[in-house]
């Protein structure tokens, strides 16, 4: 299996999976939930479906009103408009759930400025968490052999990170526009889940590429690709244990989990390919870029002769 020599595949199936939701992200961005956008939700217990509630709801009042199952309960989420009272609504919803026989089992309301904040912080510990790991992996990394640098090791984990977080955050940009599916903090958590186990399985594949290097004298090209060989069958099962765990929670689980559930699923996915098929292949171009610039003659600047 020559997964380097056909390395420019894998780099525009890449671009093929991430380029819809980019421009999904452009054009439409992210269906956000109320701990986004501020907006209220209710938790309700009893005799009803879930149809009946959102409608219960929307007649009192209620806008942008979505309905998942917990359990037995509904969670109702819905925002205000302006110029209505939110504390008003909610005792008019209150009131009408105790009229059909039903119960309230919890209520929160998220303002606009703590769902900025959210957003802000969100974005923050996407950042931090990136920062971190090249960090560490550079220091992990620091006594490799030559010809590799450890930051190659860093920034190439961090590349592939990123290809996952995008296509995970894609595919959701799409959902959101085609299907309705808002995201939410559980989302946050999911992608920064993605991140860790991506970056968790390319160090796995990163360090018996530093072990191959100290044990052959082989090119740096084929020791990477028997590498990847080698560490092939335990990536994929390792993958395969989690993927075959998230898919009976899809399945079976309740709605209030499914988007978070769906997450990690599609970034367990792309981490395993990225792992394999993005990291280590793009340690071959960096080195093959850094030996080429080594190998150009400097240029010399004439200077005139002196009359």
């Amino acid at each position: 299996m020559n997964v380097i020599g056909k390395r420019r595949w894998w780099f525009t199936l890449s671009l093929v999976l991430i380029l819809p939701g980019v421009i999904s992200l452009g054009v439409w961005g992210l269906r956000y939930g109320i701990d986004f956008k501020g907006g209220q939700e209710i938790e309700i217990a009893g005799n009803t479906n879930q149809n009946s509630a959102q409608q219960l709801v929307t007649s009192d009042g209620g806008h942008d009103v979505t309905a998942t199952t917990s359990g037995t309960d509904f969670v109702v989420r819905f925002t205000t408009v302006s110029g209505q009272n939110a504390v008003d609504v909610h005792n008019k919803i209150s009131a009408d759930l105790t009229a059909h026989g039903l119960r309230e089992v919890s209520y929160q309301s998220i303002g606009q400025t703590v769902s900025h904040d959210i957003k802000k912080n969100a974005l923050i510990a996407i950042l931090l968490a990136s920062i971190a790991i090249v960090i560490y992996i550079a220091f992990a990394f620091r006594n490799a052999p030559p010809p590799v640098s450890p930051w190659s090791f860093g920034v190439c984990a961090i590349i592939a990170m990123l290809h996952d977080a995008l296509f995970v955050i894609g595919v959701f940009s799409l959902l959101g526009h085609f299907a309705g599916v808002e995201v939410d903090s559980l989302f946050v958590t999911a992608v920064l889940t993605v991140i860790g186990f991506s970056v968790h399985d390319t160090i796995v594949v990163f360090d018996r590429i530093r072990e191959n290097l100290r044990r052959y004298n082989k090119p740096f090209d084929v020791i990477v690709n028997e590498s990847i060989i080698e560490t092939f069958v335990r990536s994929i099962n390792t993958s395969l244990t989690v993927v075959i765990t998230l898919l009976a929670l899809y399945l079976f689980g309740g709605d209030s989990i499914k988007e978070f559930v769906l997450a990690l699923l599609l970034g367990i996915i792309s981490g395993t390919y990225s792992s394999i098929f993005n990291a280590s292949p793009m340690l071959v171009v960096w080195n093959n870029h850094k030996i080429k610039k080594a190998a150009r003659p400097e240029k010399t600047t004439k200077t005139p002769a002196k009359a």
